[in-house]
Protein backbone atom coordinates (compact mmCIF):
# COMPACT_ATOMS: atom_id res chain seq x y z
CA UNK A 1 0.00 0.00 0.00
CA UNK A 2 3.32 2.49 0.60
CA UNK A 3 4.68 1.92 -2.37
CA UNK A 4 1.12 2.70 -4.23
CA UNK A 5 1.39 6.55 -3.25
CA UNK A 6 4.62 7.21 -5.22
CA UNK A 7 6.80 10.10 -4.09
CA UNK A 8 4.21 12.24 -3.45
CA UNK A 9 3.44 9.93 -0.30
CA UNK A 10 6.38 10.14 1.33
CA UNK A 11 6.24 13.58 1.14
CA UNK A 12 2.72 13.68 3.25
CA UNK A 13 4.31 11.45 5.30
CA UNK A 14 7.43 13.61 6.31
CA UNK A 15 4.77 16.35 6.30
CA UNK A 16 2.70 14.72 8.89
CA UNK A 17 6.02 13.92 10.65
CA UNK A 18 6.78 17.29 11.14
CA UNK A 19 3.13 18.27 12.32
CA UNK A 20 3.53 16.07 14.97
CA UNK A 21 6.78 17.42 16.13
CA UNK A 22 5.60 20.58 15.97
CA UNK A 23 2.26 19.77 17.74
CA UNK A 24 4.06 17.84 21.01
CA UNK A 25 6.89 20.75 20.99
CA UNK A 26 4.29 23.32 21.47
CA UNK A 27 2.04 21.45 23.54
CA UNK A 28 4.60 21.61 26.05
CA UNK A 29 5.72 24.47 25.59
CA UNK A 30 2.01 26.41 26.31
CA UNK A 31 2.04 23.70 28.81
CA UNK A 32 4.88 25.10 30.95
CA UNK A 33 3.72 28.96 30.34
CA UNK A 34 0.61 28.54 31.87
CA UNK A 35 0.81 28.64 36.30
CA UNK A 36 -1.16 30.48 38.43
CA UNK A 37 0.21 34.45 37.71
CA UNK A 38 -1.86 35.81 40.49
CA UNK A 39 -0.34 33.64 43.43
CA UNK A 40 3.22 34.12 41.65
CA UNK A 41 2.92 38.01 41.20
CA UNK A 42 1.15 37.96 44.68
CA UNK A 43 4.25 36.28 46.45
CA UNK A 44 6.74 38.37 44.36
CA UNK A 45 5.43 41.21 45.42
CA UNK A 46 5.34 40.37 48.54
CA UNK A 47 9.25 40.01 48.67
CA UNK A 48 9.43 43.14 46.74
CA UNK A 49 7.65 45.06 49.44
CA UNK A 50 10.05 43.59 52.16
CA UNK A 51 12.63 45.58 50.39
CA UNK A 52 14.43 42.78 49.00
CA UNK A 53 14.57 43.72 45.12
CA UNK A 54 17.69 41.42 44.53
CA UNK A 55 15.74 38.40 46.07
CA UNK A 56 12.44 39.35 43.81
CA UNK A 57 14.54 39.24 40.58
CA UNK A 58 16.59 36.11 41.45
CA UNK A 59 12.47 34.14 41.95
CA UNK A 60 11.94 35.55 38.67
CA UNK A 61 15.01 34.51 36.61
CA UNK A 62 14.71 31.29 38.42
CA UNK A 63 10.66 30.70 37.16
CA UNK A 64 11.09 30.46 33.69
CA UNK A 65 7.25 31.32 32.63
CA UNK A 66 6.29 34.39 30.49
CA UNK A 67 4.74 36.34 33.84
CA UNK A 68 7.94 35.82 36.10
CA UNK A 69 9.83 37.82 32.38
CA UNK A 70 7.20 40.53 32.59
CA UNK A 71 7.88 40.78 36.33
CA UNK A 72 11.70 40.67 35.82
CA UNK A 73 11.00 43.31 33.48
CA UNK A 74 9.07 45.68 35.88
CA UNK A 75 11.39 45.14 39.02
CA UNK A 76 14.20 46.55 36.31
CA UNK A 77 12.16 49.62 35.45
CA UNK A 78 10.53 50.41 38.61
CA UNK A 79 12.31 53.56 38.92
CA UNK A 80 11.44 55.09 35.92
CA UNK A 81 8.06 57.02 34.93
CA UNK A 82 4.85 54.86 34.88
CA UNK A 83 5.22 55.76 31.19
CA UNK A 84 8.30 53.77 30.72
CA UNK A 85 7.36 50.63 33.28
CA UNK A 86 4.54 50.33 31.41
CA UNK A 87 5.82 50.11 27.62
CA UNK A 88 9.19 47.83 28.97
CA UNK A 89 6.90 45.66 30.03
CA UNK A 90 4.53 45.82 27.27
CA UNK A 91 7.88 45.27 25.04
CA UNK A 92 8.40 42.35 27.20
CA UNK A 93 4.77 41.01 27.22
CA UNK A 94 4.83 41.28 23.25
CA UNK A 95 8.37 39.00 22.75
CA UNK A 96 6.72 36.56 25.12
CA UNK A 97 3.72 35.91 22.86
CA UNK A 98 5.76 36.17 19.74
CA UNK A 99 8.33 33.25 21.44
CA UNK A 100 4.80 31.32 21.94
CA UNK A 101 3.48 31.80 19.03
CA UNK A 102 6.18 30.80 16.56
CA UNK A 103 5.91 27.93 14.56
CA UNK A 104 2.21 27.41 15.40
CA UNK A 105 1.72 28.87 11.58
CA UNK A 106 3.67 26.08 10.63
CA UNK A 107 0.94 23.96 11.28
CA UNK A 108 -1.43 25.71 9.73
CA UNK A 109 0.41 25.95 6.49
CA UNK A 110 0.67 21.93 6.74
CA UNK A 111 -3.00 21.60 7.37
CA UNK A 112 -3.27 23.68 4.22
CA UNK A 113 -0.97 22.35 1.65
CA UNK A 114 -1.74 18.74 2.53
CA UNK A 115 -4.99 18.09 0.67
CA UNK A 116 -3.05 20.31 -2.15
CA UNK A 117 -0.05 17.62 -2.33
CA UNK A 118 -2.72 14.98 -2.10
CA UNK A 119 -4.24 16.64 -5.24
CA UNK A 120 -1.46 16.87 -6.82
CA UNK A 121 -0.74 13.17 -6.53
CA UNK A 122 -4.09 11.71 -7.72
CA UNK A 123 -3.53 14.65 -10.87
CA UNK A 124 -0.04 12.48 -11.09
CA UNK A 125 -1.92 9.19 -10.62
CA UNK A 126 -4.48 9.50 -13.39
CA UNK A 127 -1.98 11.26 -16.28
CA UNK A 128 0.18 7.88 -15.85
CA UNK A 129 -3.19 6.42 -15.98
CA UNK A 130 -4.04 7.88 -19.54
CA UNK A 131 -0.38 7.31 -20.53
CA UNK A 132 -0.42 4.09 -20.04
CA UNK A 133 -3.61 3.73 -21.62
CA UNK A 134 -2.87 6.08 -24.35
CA UNK A 135 0.95 4.56 -25.15
CA UNK A 136 -0.08 0.76 -25.70
CA UNK A 137 -2.56 -1.29 -27.17
CA UNK A 138 -2.55 -3.65 -24.59
CA UNK A 139 -2.61 -2.57 -20.40
CA UNK A 140 -2.48 -4.88 -18.05
CA UNK A 141 -4.63 -4.56 -14.97
CA UNK A 142 -1.79 -4.42 -12.54
CA UNK A 143 -0.45 -1.40 -14.39
CA UNK A 144 -4.12 0.49 -14.54
CA UNK A 145 -4.64 -0.29 -10.91
CA UNK A 146 -1.19 0.52 -9.76
CA UNK A 147 -1.49 4.13 -11.53
CA UNK A 148 -5.13 4.28 -10.20
CA UNK A 149 -3.86 3.47 -6.72
CA UNK A 150 -1.38 5.84 -5.97
CA UNK A 151 -3.78 8.96 -7.04
CA UNK A 152 -6.36 7.51 -4.54
CA UNK A 153 -4.04 7.21 -1.60
CA UNK A 154 -2.38 10.68 -2.40
CA UNK A 155 -5.93 12.22 -2.11
CA UNK A 156 -7.20 9.73 1.37
CA UNK A 157 -3.59 10.80 2.92
CA UNK A 158 -3.66 14.52 2.28
CA UNK A 159 -7.12 14.88 3.53
CA UNK A 160 -6.64 12.22 6.59
CA UNK A 161 -3.15 14.45 7.14
CA UNK A 162 -5.04 17.98 7.00
CA UNK A 163 -8.08 16.96 9.52
CA UNK A 164 -6.13 15.93 12.67
CA UNK A 165 -3.67 19.00 11.83
CA UNK A 166 -6.63 21.64 11.61
CA UNK A 167 -7.81 20.18 14.95
CA UNK A 168 -3.97 20.31 16.35
CA UNK A 169 -3.91 23.87 15.53
CA UNK A 170 -7.26 24.77 16.55
CA UNK A 171 -6.63 23.55 20.22
CA UNK A 172 -3.09 24.96 20.70
CA UNK A 173 -4.11 27.97 19.76
CA UNK A 174 -6.99 28.12 22.02
CA UNK A 175 -4.80 27.66 24.56
CA UNK A 176 -2.73 30.26 22.79
CA UNK A 177 -5.68 32.38 23.42
CA UNK A 178 -6.23 31.89 27.20
CA UNK A 179 -2.71 32.66 27.66
CA UNK A 180 -2.28 36.06 26.11
CA UNK A 181 -5.24 37.04 28.00
CA UNK A 182 -3.76 35.72 30.88
CA UNK A 183 -0.10 37.86 30.01
CA UNK A 184 -2.43 40.97 29.08
CA UNK A 185 -4.18 41.25 32.85
CA UNK A 186 -1.06 39.97 34.44
CA UNK A 187 0.81 42.64 32.91
CA UNK A 188 -1.34 45.45 34.33
CA UNK A 189 -1.41 44.01 37.56
CA UNK A 190 2.49 44.11 37.37
CA UNK A 191 2.66 47.18 36.57
CA UNK A 192 -0.14 48.69 38.74
CA UNK A 193 1.40 47.25 41.57
CA UNK A 194 5.42 47.77 40.90
CA UNK A 195 4.90 51.52 40.54
CA UNK A 196 2.79 51.20 43.48
CA UNK A 197 6.05 49.72 45.27
CA UNK A 198 8.22 52.15 43.50
CA UNK A 199 6.31 55.08 44.42
CA UNK A 200 7.28 54.53 47.81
Amino acid sequence: MTLSGGPIFWILVALAVAALVVFFERLMELRRAQIDWQDFVKGVKNVLASGNADEALAICEDTSVPVSSLMATAIRHRDGSLRSLREAVDAQGRAEIGRLDRRLASLAIIGQIAPLIGLLGTVIGFIKTMLLVNGSEIVSRADLLSSSMEALVSAALGLAIAIPVAVMYGSLRLRMDRIVTELEAAATTIVEDVSREGSR
